[in-house]
């Protein structure tokens, strides 16, 4: 007999877990389903050879103290009913933009920025005072505004490396396209990074992830893990549920999908699947390496939480063809660097470095590890022009590539920020199946929670006035 539900949510990552607990609070019977054995999706975490490993969350954006509850992240965390205090926050110590003749610090004081710009582009200070009031004065929702990003800022500020500097830390941190990002995806990562700064719950990704699903089995909804779906069922456009991967059909007339919207077309079948074939995918992907170091990263010289480096006089935000791999451009995070951080034995660097998942497709096994090894040694050749040089003090790492990324989460191409044009939550068509997380338009964990749970009140609201309807 088949199960039945009132609502399933595909994707256990912090959309899907945000988006279940939304549901179960709202008295839905809620079922959360994840392909594989740990919760998380881009943002997840495994042990190797003893030691602990994080994937995706450099840092949590939106830092915002609980007064501030206007404020993305402390309105969400209120919506989920978990403390704001649970998560133990530590903001970062100090950033850094690296281009090679000139750099930008910046932190969560968002003054520090200001005066390196008005220090370092004197010309452009006044320009650069009033964009910053235009932007603080913007609502994070901010509707439509110019296709291009980089031309209204030249247009603004009449300065390319300024803008390329500015631009830089935001691509790198949402942006589905190369060397550009549209204005509302621009004000709301610009406000998530510059005017409310990074910070890292304490103990890394591990913590948030066990509030979110503590909160999910408080409220009374179900995790099942190593349960994929294979199809969402669906007649008469209206949804009917899922099939397993193992054959399991559970019912349900609520599908919410974070598995991306190509993704859940593909699931959909017949039509649907044809269209999903001629659907843009996002280019933009990366080669991720987490390093133990044999010390603490602060006591070899790394003072900075995250730095983004670009080795060109442009800014380079681009798909590494027709190579694997682009190591002038990147981030270094040092986990570290955050306050109220409990020590560490060993010390933590993790790069990233730009990528072509097509590329990395076609490599077989011998090939594919010898790549992997190629753009972990350049990362920290490339980390070794500005920091102090990693490389005689590691003790273990590992590497992700684009492979890594659509294995974990079905992303095709290993599309980390998803499809270039955003779609809202009904895009597929489909009465009962909404769209949550990258393609929804909501990026990094705050985005992705506030998204799933936004999404997720909308329709348990319309779920419940259905069933008052006589």
């Amino acid at each position: 007999m088949d199960e039945r539900a009132d609502a399933i949510v595909i994707g256990a990552g912090p959309a899907g877990l945000a988006a279940g607990i939304r549901l179960a609070q709202a008295g839905l019977s809620t079922i959360v389903l994840e392909r594989h054995w740990l919760w998380g999706g881009l943002n997840s975490f495994y042990k190797l050879g003893g030691r602990n490993y994080d994937v995706g969350l450099h840092a949590l954006t939106n830092a915002a103290p609980k007064s501030a509850r206007k404020l993305p992240l402390p309105r969400v965390m209120r919506q989920l009913r978990i403390p704001l205090e649970a998560l133990e926050l530590g903001e970062q110590l100090g950033s850094r933009t690296v281009f090679p003749s000139v750099s930008l610090d910046f932190s969560n004081d968002f003054d520090e920025l200001a005066s390196q710009v008005r220090a370092k582009f004197p010309a452009c200070a006044e320009a650069f005072d009033k964009l910053a009031i235009e932007l603080a004065l913007s609502p994070h929702g901010v509707e439509g505004g110019p296709a291009s990003t980089r031309t209204e800022l030249l247009q603004r500020l009449g300065d390319e490396l300024l803008v390329d500097m500015l631009m830089h830390p935001l691509l790198w941190y949402g942006s589905p396209t190369a060397h550009d990002v549209s204005w509302s995806l621009f004000v709301v990562l610009w406000k998530s990074i510059y005017e409310e700064g990074f910070a890292r719950p304490r103990g890394g990704v591990r913590p948030l992830l066990k509030l979110l699903t503590g909160r999910l089995r408080e409220v009374g909804g179900t995790l099942r893990l190593k349960s994929g779906v294979q199809r969402v069922l669906h007649d008469d456009g209206r949804t009917e549920g899922v099939l397993l991967d193992d054959g399991t059909v559970l019912r349900a007339p609520l599908v919410l999908s974070s598995a991306g919207y190509v993704e859940t077309l593909r699931m959909l079948g017949g039509t649907f699947a044809e269209r999903a074939a001629t659907e843009p995918v996002g280019t933009m992907t990366f080669v991720e390496s987490c390093s133990h170091l044999s010390q603490s990263a602060p006591s070899l010289g790394f003072d900075k939480t995250i730095t983004f480096w670009n080795h060109s006089e442009r800014g380079i935000y681009a798909p590494s063809t027709p190579a694997p791999f682009d190591a002038r451009s990147g981030v270094l995070c040092i986990p570290e660097n955050y306050r109220g951080q409990d020590p560490e034995p060993e010390g933590v660097l993790r790069t990233t470095v730009l990528s072509n998942a097509a590329v990395w497709e076609d490599l077989d096994g011998e090939a594919y590890g010898a790549q992997k090894e190629a753009a972990y040694q350049a990362s920290l050749a490339a980390v070794s022009t500005f920091a102090p040089d990693p490389r005689p003090h590691v003790i273990a790492k590992d590497v992700f590539t684009p492979r890594t990324i659509t294995h974990f989460t079905s992303k095709r191409a290993g599309a980390v920020y998803g499809i270039p044009h955003k779609v809202d939550d009904a895009a597929s068509g489909v009465q009962g199946l909404h769209i949550i997380g990258t393609d929804n338009g909501f990026l990094g964990i705050v985005g992705a929670m506030v998204g799933g749970a936004g999404v997720a009140a909308f329709v348990a609201a319309g779920a419940q006035g259905q069933e008052a309807t006589p």
